[in-house]
Order: structure tokens, then sequence, then C-alpha cells
């Protein structure tokens, strides 16, 4: 099978789940642009424009932001809302009921806070574990009655649990591309803090905020709120929760940074991860989060990929490699995949397979519908030239059409 039969059969595989380079290519005919016309506002090269649209080059986040600016689109509606089935429209509409009910408290006796408890802790395991499925139905039913509790206790306790709660809510909204609620979880996490204020969930909602201007591709806005949740982290908490606080920012503001293209900016927050990171003997989970030395290598790795370093992404895959890292999968899953995408970058196809492939063991939900990785599979068959099983199997699995 030639390449150019294989992009074609590619071409046919759903737009909210498809390849990122497929979707400019339909966006910018939508339009009736030419090629051309689309680099020159998104300050590409034709030539580079062109390989991303036929899948000779992956399409990296910083230049899909930059095409998504040309066409006046956000980056997350560039990228395509992942489509779900029947049954879990119906959960999605319920859950964006309940975030649309925030204010409304079911007329219920108040849920028991210990179940509440161990069900957020549920949900944020399934977080951890890239199980999107089974967290769309266990947030619909744990977002209402964590409402209810809330403005039935009036607690700090009980206030911070919603807002955790709207945390995890972003966090699987933002996998899916779900843009209504990536721009509303935050919100509503934000105003669940407010109601009794508390410094270091202050400073997780902030990351989330800013989590909005990642997935909406304004970096520059984004790394506004986090420079100004730091400075707030650091003149209202102490010790190891003002590390926590502000290192988890550092964390989303390199990941901007890289994203912007801004190398001083990413380094400036690398620098100051790694430094928060060292007063950590291991990786601590606080609010829905993960800071400590080895998701900050993890963080650094993304970075240094979206810097344009794939040298740098493969060494430090290896060190972590090396070490039993205790990182849950929806952080190894971003691991292999940026790797696979740094290796592709430097000639390594196989490696990239390999890498690939780890992500998908680890992760098969996240990888599924992660845009790097249908990108990097993509590149990988268009490169190939020829039908490879392990590859016709990963796209079967992601719901490519060959």
């Amino acid at each position: 099978m030639d390449g150019d039969t294989l992009r074609g059969r590619l071409g046919s595989m759903g737009t909210a789940g498809g390849s990122g380079g497929l979707r400019v290519a339909e966006l910018r005919k939508a339009r009736d642009l030419t090629q051309a016309a689309l680099a020159r506002r998104a300050g590409v090269s034709v030539s580079l424009l062109s390989k991303i649209e036929v899948g000779d080059r992956t399409l990296t986040p910083t230049i899909a932001a930059a095409i998504a600016r040309a066409l006046h689109m956000s980056l997350g509606a560039l990228y395509g809302e992942v489509e779900v089935s029947p049954d879990q429209g119906v959960l999605l509409e319920e859950l964006r009921t309940a975030v649309r009910r925030y204010d409304i408290p079911d007329q219920v006796p108040a849920p028991d806070p210990a179940q509440l408890s161990v069900d957020l802790d549920q949900a944020i395991t399934l977080r951890e574990q890239a199980d999107l499925t089974a967290l769309l139905e266990e947030l619909t039913d744990l977002l209402p009655r964590a409402t209810t509790y809330a403005h039935a206790a009036a607690s700090p306790a009980g206030w911070a649990q919603l807002a955790d709660v709207y945390s995890v809510v972003y966090a699987l909204a933002a996998r899916n591309r779900w843009m209504d609620l990536v721009e509303v979880a935050p919100t509503r996490q934000t105003w669940a803090v407010d109601q009794r204020p508390n410094p270091l969930a202050s400073a997780v909602a902030a990351r989330d905020r800013a989590g909005t201007f990642l997935n909406g591709g304004d970096f520059e806005g984004g790394l506004t709120v986090v420079d100004r949740a730091v400075v707030a982290a650091e003149a209202e908490l102490a010790s190891l929760e003002r590390a926590f606080a502000t290192g988890t920012l550092h964390l989303r503001g390199m990941t901007l940074a890289g994203r912007w293209g801004d190398r001083v900016e990413a380094e400036r927050h690398i620098q100051a991860a790694w430094s928060t990171a060292a007063e950590f003997s291991s990786d601590l989970r606080v609010h829905n989060q993960i800071f400590g030395p080895v998701n900050t290598a993890t963080h650094v790795l993304a970075t240094q990929g979206d810097l344009g370093r794939p040298r740098d992404v493969v060494r430090l895959a290896d060190e972590l490699a090396g070490k039993d890292t205790g990182l849950p999968p929806t952080r190894l899953g971003p691991v292999h995949i940026n790797t696979a995408r740094a290796q592709l970058d430097l000639g390594d196809r196989d490696g990239a397979q390999t890498s690939l492939i780890q992500a998908w063991d680890v992760a098969p939900q996240m990888a599924k519908i992660h845009p790097m990785s249908r990108e990097v599979l993509r590149v990988l068959f268009s490169l190939h030239q020829r039908s490879n099983p392990e590859l016709v199997e990963l796209a079967r699995r992601a719901g490519l059409t060959l």
C-alpha cells in the first residue's frame, strides 16, 4: 500500500477525534483559503503547512495555536470536540446541567460527608488512571451531591471539597476538548473557593483557570494568570503549602511558555519548578494535583519538546525509564506520547512507534483522543509508506478507518 493511498484512507477519520493536520486542511478549505493565504496569516511557511496537512509533519501545539488565531477560533475548536456515544452524551448533558445549577442545591437531605470524600477519591483515581468513560459517569452523580453538601454545611471543608470536584470536571473536559466546560468549570471552582477563602485551594483554582487559556491558545494570558497566582501564594502561604502551590503553578507556567515558544519565560518557570521540587523527597497529591521532583521532570520533558529540543526529551525519558516513578497513567501516557514525537523529529521511526504503543498500553483512552498521539500515528503511516501491522492495530483501536 503506497503513501498516497494511506493518506486518503486516513482522511476518512471522524472530525472530532481526528488528526489535527487533517482538521487544518478541512477548516482551511471550508473558509476558501489557499495554503499560501493561511500560511501567511499564521506566520508559518507554505512548505511546513503542506507537510502538516498531508501527514509528513506533526502539527505541534505552537503551530496549531498560530493557525487557530489565523482562523479566528480557539485551539480546542481547531482540534475538535471528542465525540461521545449516545449513552455518554446523556451523561454529558447531565453533567452540564449540574454545572449550570451550581447555586441551586438539590432539595434532599445533605449527603454523608464521609461518603462524599470516598467518592471524590474514587473520581481522582479514575482521573489518574485516565479512565475517562468511568469518570464521566462518576462525576455526573458526584457533582450534584457535592453541591448540595457544600450549601448545606457552609463549611470550609465542604466548599473546598466542591472546588476539588470542579477541578476534576475541568480535567475531564480539557482532555475531551468540551470547551464550554473547560471555560466554566474553573470559574465554578474559583466561586466555591471564594465562599470560604483557602489560599492553597485558590492557587489550584488559578492553575486550572490558566488551563482555560492553554486550551484556548492564549498562552500569554495564561502566563499572566500564573504569575499573579504565584505572587498571591508566596504572600499568603508558608512552608510546604507555599512550595506545593507555587510549584504546581510553575508547572503550568512552563507549559504555557513552551507552547508560546518563549524560551526565556519557559526557562524561568523550569528553574523555579526544579528549585521548589527540591523541597520534596517525593511527589505529593493535594487538591487533585501532583507536585514533586518526578512530575516536574515530566513537565520539563514536555516543555523541551514544545521548544524544539527533541534530544533533551529523549534524555529525560531515558532517565525516567530507569526510575520507579509512581506516577499514574494520566502522567505517564503523555510522557510516552511526547517521547514518540521527539523520536519522530530525530528520525527514529521505530522508537516513535514503540513509545506510541507504550502510551496505548499505559493509558489507552487517553492515547485514543490525544491530539499528538493521533498526529504521531498519522505521520508514522505517511513515512512508513507500507502497511505496518502494529500501526494498523493502533489505528483500528483509535477508530481510524483504513
